[in-house]
């Protein structure tokens, strides 16, 4: 009976360990800072949600209101919250101008650092807009 209480505790408490591991980001996209010519092709918004998991990195999302269908979504990493940055991983984009983001990633000792700093963002780029359409960094 006391082998089967400890067996108990010692779950409970690797699952209460488990749950605290587990660090939670979001993001808003919004679109891309543009010049004139691009008002009219640069719309939309959307949402995402972060899961760090250990060194795991999932990520789901959704937007709407594109111009145009998109085309890729990645994650770019930042010299510093703001600005923009060269292209670390892909995500999987739905190609429609309203859709889903998604995608799971085991992330470096250093990507982890950057994303907790908030020096990762997503980016969806649209048919009209190859240079990017929406963005958005994933913040805490």
């Amino acid at each position: 009976m006391r082998s089967k209480k400890c067996t108990a505790l010692v779950l409970a408490a690797a699952f209460v360990f488990a749950a605290q591991a587990e660090e939670k980001f979001k993001g808003r996209l919004y679109p891309v800072p543009i010049d004139q010519s691009l008002r009219a092709q640069v719309t939309g918004n959307g949402s995402v949600a972060a899961v760090l998991d250990g060194h795991k990195l999932s990520i789901t999302g959704s937007f709407d209101g594109l111009k145009s269908p998109a085309t890729v979504a990645q994650i770019h990493q930042s010299p510093v919250t703001g600005v923009r940055g060269p292209v670390v991983l892909d995500l999987t984009v739905s190609k429609a101008m309203n859709g889903n983001i998604s995608g799971s990633f085991d992330l470096t000792d250093e990507q982890m650092e950057l994303l907790r700093k908030g020096r990762l963002y997503i980016q969806i780029s649209s048919e009209k807009a190859p240079d990017g359409n929406l963005w958005g960094w994933i913040l805490r």
